[in-house]
């Protein structure tokens, strides 16, 4: 599998021979939704908490005798029935809802969702933004626009989520550059996870060759790659 390499003005700047194993892999819908459901339920923030009747204040002294006043019974005015009281089957902020990846399911989806950013068309490979001694915004917007005037109009036209942006090497001076930019997030190739790429529109990764190494070295040992057929 051959693609090409652009430079920060747009144009082409070679080829790259990619591997089968890591962009070539055919899509299984049930393991990737298992995957990026659980990484979500491990990003939550549990911040909601009611409290139970025997939590609230108040409510120590029975509201009036058990018999004789035509009312019905009740022990305390906390009760989830009255107003003030606490509340039944509410959330709680002990509930862990964390979930354990196999390393190998983590990997293969990673492998996954490059894999179908590769058939649709939406992995741009950088040679180099050239933005190593100081910081630029307008330099990276510059890369972008330029970029985008070939095969991938929509990188600088969609106003939300348009890329993501990989390093291999992830300078201070270059991902500052893009810190700036609404519509792009930038990530060490390192840290590439499922829900980031498929959350993004486009994926571009600077210096692909040393970014191919660093995925490469994400499998584990003994995980089965189905290529596409």
């Amino acid at each position: 599998m051959k693609t090409d390499i652009y430079n920060a003005q747009g144009k082409k700047a070679g080829s790259l021979e990619l591997p089968e194993n890591i962009f070539g892999l055919a899509w299984n819908e049930s393991l990737m939704h298992q995957v990026v459901t659980s990484m979500q339920d491990n990003a939550r923030t549990n911040v909601a908490h009611t409290k139970g009747r025997g939590e609230v204040r108040g409510g120590g002294r029975k509201p009036w005798k058990q018999k004789g006043t035509g009312r019905a019974r009740h022990g305390s005015s906390r009760s989830p029935i009255w107003k003030g009281g606490g509340v039944t089957h509410g959330p709680r902020n002990e509930k862990v809802f964390a979930r354990t990846i196999p390393a190998k399911m983590r990997a293969k989806a990673l492998f996954m969702a490059l894999s179908q950013k590769m058939k649709d068309g939406h992995i741009i490979f950088v040679d180099s933004f050239g933005i190593e001694k100081q910081p630029s915004t307008s330099s990276a917007k510059k890369s972008l626009v330029a970029l985008s005037k070939g095969d991938f109009e929509k990188l600088s036209a969609k106003k939300k989520n348009a890329a993501l942006v990989a390093f291999a090497d992830a300078k201070s001076s270059t991902t500052k550059s893009f810190r700036n930019i609404s519509n792009i997030s930038s990530s060490a190739v390192r840290d590439l996870n499922p829900v980031a790429i498929l959350k993004h529109t486009f994926l571009v990764i600077e210096n692909p060759e040393a970014a191919v190494a660093i995925l490469a070295t994400r499998a584990p040992q003994g995980v089965k790659n189905s290529p596409k057929t």
